[in-house]
């Protein structure tokens, strides 16, 4: 367990609510598309912070063999100290 001080856990949880908004509401209900799939690494950059939300389908049962996901998916963020997104950036390759 790490130790986060209280601006990193505002820009961490930006990133993840913005990554959660974007998945489609149909398919909220599937474990992929919620934060139980989903890994935040956050780090201190000049002014902010860098966050990157990584996807972990192997956090979900039943996903095997021959699912269609992309697995080195992720999304990276620069947010400020107050919890707002500055920028995204979405790698799906």
């Amino acid at each position: 367990m790490a130790t986060l001080d209280g601006d990193a856990i505002l820009a961490s949880h930006a990133a993840l609510q913005d990554v959660l908004s974007r998945f489609p509401e149909a398919r909220r209900n599937e474990c992929i598309f919620t934060a139980r799939a989903l890994e935040v690494v956050v780090g201190k950059g000049k002014g902010g912070y860098i966050v990157r939300v990584n996807r972990r389908v192997d956090h979900c049962e039943g996903i095997g063999p021959g699912g269609n996901f992309e697995l080195d998916w992720f999304e990276l963020y620069a947010v400020s100290p107050e919890g707002r997104i500055i920028e995204r950036y979405q790698h799906v390759p």
